[in-house]
């Protein structure tokens, strides 16, 4: 995948060349390129806003630059996502959308908005979620960790992300690791027990569980199976 960041602070995008997304780049799943387009912009002061028509707060993104910055890279068949608090809201199934596309392009904003112009040239609006960030960079740096983290080959096992929280449309069952007694605090005598069928019911329950105390607003789309239902009931 290819994927193309358009912002005023590049600087930002440094902690993608670190963890398993650094990795990524490196075997060559992915290629993140940042393009700072106030280098495109046609003033000598290099100005990328300037005050709203009409009147009102804040200054706005101007066309120019970003119309100009996206010319010069080619983006034919990329999804092109503006970072809008106005956008739809990024959910895990977005993120699973967009990890199937080649090419995706973020439109990174400051100041108090895009001149309306701009989405012409996008094709996804999105926000992450209902609060006000001071740019688009930091909401971009998670999009791209949610999304890229599902491409095949980036985590060290193909399933390592089929059972994170969101993914099933539940939450996570909770897990447990060495030792098996530690300060008093035990390990649930199911996960020892070695019964593959036990095990699997219990994390279900576990994770039903989870979701009807923290989200219960996600079980309003969830398909609950008959099994689910029985488990909910006890």
């Amino acid at each position: 995948m290819k994927i193309d960041i358009l912002s005023i602070f590049p600087e930002m995008f440094t902690p993608l060349n670190q963890s398993m997304i650094g990795k990524a780049q490196e075997k060559g799943l992915i290629t993140i390129e940042t393009h700072d387009f106030r280098d495109f912009a046609d003033n000598k002061q290099r100005h990328v806003d300037d005050m709203p028509y009409g009147g009102g707060q804040g200054m706005l993104l101007m066309p120019q630059p970003i119309f100009d910055c996206l010319d010069n890279f080619p983006h034919e068949n990329a999804r092109v996502i503006l970072l809008d608090p106005a956008g739809e809201t990024f959910s895990q199934q977005k993120a699973k959308e967009l990890s199937t596309e080649n090419q995706l392009v973020f439109i990174c904003g400051h100041y108090e908005g895009f001149d309306e112009r701009i989405k012409t040239l996008v094709t996804d609006e999105i926000s992450l979620g209902d609060y006000v960030l001071t740019g688009g960079e930091a909401a971009a740096v998670v999009m791209i960790d949610a999304i890229t983290r599902l491409i095949p080959g980036v985590l060290g096992k193909e399933a390592s992300h089929e059972d994170d929280s969101f993914s099933s449309g539940l939450l996570e069952y909770p897990q447990y690791t060495r030792p098996e007694d530690f300060r008093g605090l035990k390990v649930p005598d199911v996960l020892l027990s070695g019964h593959h069928e036990n095990i699997r019911k219990w994390r279900l329950k576990e994770s039903l569980k989870k979701t009807m105390e923290r989200r219960p607003d996600l079980l309003e789309t969830y398909s609950l199976t008959q099994e689910a239902r029985d488990l909910l009931k006890h």
